[in-house]
This record gives structure tokens, C-alpha cells and sequence, in this order.
């Protein structure tokens, strides 16, 4: 049977990913650094979870990096973008400009009412959590959720199945209990990992990723009921008995 819902973030529960990519821009221009990433770029750069991953990714291609000579201060540079980018990321969503994908809050809501517990499995930061859901849910977002996992708690990034697997230990339910949203490759994978059933909502920017073992792949949530999410569950769950 059926008992929660786990959710990533970014992506899934709201698009996000515009907002991320203005403020690496204004981290990297605050700093003097001669690095501006498009569209197609930040597209491809997705490929890698989490922020800071992603930086040192962008680092590493590049010929004219700029040259640091220890480990150590590569990595206190990155931590100064993510720092920038954060809070140019936390302004942008009090600014408003970033909204909840169609029938995330509607299905959140109704969820509850029937009974079945949230949970939060996502590989961004705290911070950038607490900045879109506080704003979206209100003060108290937090009491709506069972277990909230995130970059503080998993550092094993997507498609690692560690931030689903900590998820599964603190609802302590099995993954057969469980049902997983996600919107990107490496999300898939990482709930698939941990052994969820898992639909998918792809955006503009994961259209083209491979969502081979999704139990189903939606353009959105928009009249997604809790009864239909069941019955998918329970389909699922009978064709693994088979």
C-alpha cells in the first residue's frame, strides 16, 4: 500500500532552473570573473548535480581557466561563487520570479488530506529549500514534509541513490511504500537505485534525458490525483509480483 511521496526540488516542484542560471551569472560577474553561461551551456552542465560540482566541472573545460595553485584555495573560490550565487538565487524567488510547476501545491495539499506522508529527497542546498518553499507553502513549509533530505545530509550527489536511501530510513518505510517525483536523468536513476517507482515531469531543460524504468513521465502534475497516483503505485506493484 501506498503511504508517501517523495519529492526532489529542483525541477520538479518548481522551475527553478532559470532563476539558477541568472544568479551563477551574477556571482561570476560579481567576482570579475570572464565565464557567462547560455542556455544550451547550462543545459549541458545539468548533466552534473549540485552546484559546486557543477562549477569545478566548468572550471576544468576551460583552457583560460584561471590557474590556482592548491586544491584548497580552487575550492574556497567555489564556495565564494556558490555563496554569491545563493543569495542571488534566495533574492530572485523573493522577487517572485520563480513559480511552483502547475499542480505541485494542489497535489500536496490533497496528498495530505488522504492520508499519505510528503518527504523531500533533493541534492541543492538548504537554503535554496527553505528560500522557494517558505514562499510558496509559508512559514511553516516545514511541518508539511516527514523527512526533508538535501545537500547537508547527502553529500553522495544524483543519480547516487544515497539521498533516497537516507529518505527511506527516516519515513522508515520500504521502497515498495514509497512513490518518487522527479524531473532529470540523474534523478531518475537515483530514485530507480534506491528501488522506487517513480514518474517523472520533465522541463525545458531535461526533455532530452533518458527516463528508461519511469513508471510515468507526465508534462506536468496539473490534475494529478492522489487516487491516480494509487492506482499507478498499485500497478506497479502488481507487475513486480509478476
Amino acid at each position: 500500500m501506498l503511504k508517501a511521496l517523495i519529492f526532489d526540488v529542483d525541477g520538479t516542484l518548481a522551475d527553478t532552473e532559470m532563476a539558477h542560471l541568472s544568479a551563477f551569472n551574477l556571482a561570476f560577474a560579481e567576482l570579475g570573473l570572464n565565464w557567462q553561461w547560455d542556455l544550451p551551456l547550462y543545459t549541458q552542465l545539468l548533466q552534473v548535480s549540485g552546484g559546486k560540482e557543477r562549477i569545478k566541472a566548468w572550471w576544468y573545460s576551460q583552457a583560460d581557466r584561471p590557474q590556482v595553485l592548491e586544491a584548497a584555495a580552487m575550492d574556497q573560490t567555489i564556495d565564494r561563487i556558490h555563496e554569491l550565487k545563493t543569495a542571488a538565487y534566495e533574492q530572485a524567488v523573493q522577487d517572485g520570479q520563480v513559480q511552483m510547476r502547475p499542480g505541485v501545491l494542489a497535489l500536496l495539499s490533497a496528498a495530505a488530506d488522504a492520508g499519505l506522508l510528503l518527504a523531500i529527497a533533493t541534492t541543492t542546498s538548504p537554503v535554496n529549500i527553505a528560500a522557494l518553499l517558505r514562499r510558496a507553502i509559508g512559514a511553516d513549509w516545514r511541518y508539511h514534509f516527514a523527512v526533508i533530505e538535501d545537500a547537508s545530509t547527502a553529500p553522495r550527489k544524483k543519480p547516487d541513490p544515497m539521498v533516497y536511501r537516507q529518505t527511506l530510513e527516516h519515513l522508515r518505510l520500504p521502497a515498495s511504500a514509497c512513490l518518487a517525483f522527479e524531473d532529470s536523468g540523474n534523478g531518475l536513476k537515483a530514485a530507480l537505485g534506491a528501488g522506487l517507482a517513480t514518474v517523472v515531469t520533465p522541463n525545458q531543460f531535461t526533455l532530452d534525458h533518458d527516463f528508461s524504468g519511469a513508471l510515468k513521465i507526465l508534462p506536468s502534475l496539473d490534475g494529478v490525483s492522489p487516487a491516480m497516483i494509487k492506482a499507478w503505485h498499485g500497478d506497479a506493484a502488481q507487475a513486480l509480483r509478476h
